[in-house]
């Protein structure tokens, strides 16, 4: 975008920012909504087109390794289209997917509908979260991203429960039907409204760091997502082989894009301090949340014999307050700074994870709902400022970069959680059966269940314990002008 008496399009008076916003976010809430708008209709689906767990799983773990491979070059591709071009071609591809998936007559098309669907939602959020840098100042951008925010934790955490009532009451394939009309309404409204901003530089594309990236995001995933199902484990050869392959990919990877003049996903980024600090608080959010999200229905469906529905509404209040009070945490960081948000609620991330820790078979519901509450709580309060504060650090050019990266580590850190977490669980299960007078009992195997759960909680608390000791160090960005100097130059100068 060329210069101007506007450095921000929200400052112009002339600029509508409104209709750019809804555009965005109406397309992003029904993509994110379709990530777990699936999950309760897999036993369904299996019935329907008579296929096994594994199979059906493919639904699940395509989605990721779809938006494991693209999200990484949505760096190039915001840099070589337009921002109408993107998003709505982008919505479109996401349109088709769900019409594809709504007629479809057997599994295989169904699972090719899906995964274009994940095309759609893997390059929806990168440009979201680019178009909102670009438009607006650091100064407003916590109440923005605090928007983004809601439609990012709102969407998922009411998919399970709009998505029984609509296998119950109308039919799996209105899983679909039902999204389509807003999917196009979204495309109507951003044809008609939406502007381009930022700058079209079409970067050259290196082939070779393409399928480096491929490789290894998509063999990180991959690989952890065997792993996390269940069906086999770490030491099985084939999910060896991918992981293996994927970090050697990465590093490989990594390497390339510091000797080229236009990187397809510039690392340097991670010179920047608080963008850092932000990256490793992201990640270990998502270890916490998907330690919750796996950990605990196990608990309360196994120990506290509760049924899956009780289970999924005693986890809906916690996952409605983090979305609702997402854009309140955004405003507050504009006022306030990160500070006096991140340190707070990550001591009491922390301390929850340590009472999960002790958990037991006579543990309250309250508890659990409490403790659910005060994770999503601190989450609302760290991720979204913490992103928006990294990114602010960042100069304009590499803002594609870092929303990539960013993004790029959602459905990894996702696959490498639940392998995790799984893994733990179980082994900690198998040794606890192993030591038990009678390990067929009901009671042994109860025992067993709580025993996992205290250890993974207990891992859990280390590693948010690691996080609370990193926000320590954190600061409200200063952007860099990268007009009066160079980013590496500009990095030493940082306060």
């Amino acid at each position: 975008m060329s210069e101007s008496k506007y450095e921000f399009l929200a400052d112009d008076p002339n600029f509508k920012v409104k209709p750019i916003m809804f555009s965005l976010i109406i397309g992003a809430f029904f993509a994110i909504l379709n990530e777990t708008l699936l999950n309760i209709a897999l036993t369904t689906l299996m019935g329907v087109f008579d296929i096994p767990a594994p199979v059906v799983q493919w639904m699940v773990t395509g989605f990721m390794l779809v938006m494991g491979i693209l999200i990484p070059i949505s760096a190039l591709l915001l840099q070589t289209f337009t921002t109408r071009q993107m998003f709505i071609g982008t919505m479109t591809v996401f349109t088709i997917g769900t019409t594809i998936s709504a007629l479809a007559p057997n599994f295989g098309v169904l699972l090719a509908g899906r995964l274009l669907q994940a095309v759609g939602t893997g390059l929806l959020i990168p440009i979201i979260f680019n178009t909102f840098l670009l438009i607006f100042p650091p100064e407003r951008r916590g109440g923005v991203m605090g928007m983004v925010g809601l439609v990012i934790m709102f969407a998922p955490a009411i998919g399970p429960t709009l998505s029984g009532i609509i296998v119950e009451n109308l039919g799996w394939r209105y899983l679909f039907i039902s999204v389509i009309p807003f999917a196009l309404f979204s495309i109507a409204f951003g044809w008609k409204y939406l502007r381009n901003v930022g700058e079209v530089t079409k970067p050259k594309v290196d082939i070779l760091s393409i399928a480096l990236s491929t490789i290894g995001f998509g063999g990180i995933v991959l690989g952890f997502s065997l792993a996390g199902e269940g069906e086999s484990s770490f030491l099985d050869p084939g999910v060896l082989t991918l992981i293996i392959a994927g970090v050697l990919s990465l590093i490989a990877f990594t390497i390339r894009q510091l000797r080229l003049d236009e990187p397809l996903l510039d690392v340097r980024v991670f010179k920047f301090p608080m963008y850092s600090i932000a990256v490793v608080l992201f990640i270990i959010l998502m270890i916490a949340m998907f330690s919750s999200e796996i950990i605990l229905p196990m608990f309360m469906q196994g120990p506290l014999e509760l049924t899956p529905e009780t289970a999924g509404l005693i986890l809906l209040p916690g996952a409605l307050l983090n979305g609702l009070l997402s854009p309140v945490m955004g405003k507050l960081f504009d006022k306030f700074g990160p500070r006096v948000m991140i340190i707070p609620a990550a001591g009491i991330l922390t301390t929850t994870m340590f009472t999960l820790s002790q958990a037991s078979a006579e543990t309250p519901i309250w508890q659990i709902i409490v403790s659910y509450m005060c994770i999503m709580l601190s989450i609302s309060a760290i991720m979204m400022p913490a992103q928006t504060n990294g990114l602010n650090e960042l100069p304009k050019k590499l803002y594609p970069h870092g929303t990539a990266i960013m993004n790029t580590l959602q459905p990894v850190a996702g696959a490498v959680g639940v392998a995790v977490f799984i893994s733990l669980l179980t082994n900690r299960q198998q040794t606890y059966l192993s030591q038990a007078s009678n390990p067929e009992s009901a009671s042994a195997m109860s025992q067993a269940t709580v025993a996992g759960v205290e250890f993974v909680y207990f891992v859990a608390f280390g590693i948010t314990a690691i996080g609370f000791l990193v926000s320590l160090f954190i600061k409200r960005a200063t952007p860099v002008k990268e007009e009066s100097q160079e980013v590496s130059d500009s990095v030493q100068t940082q306060s």
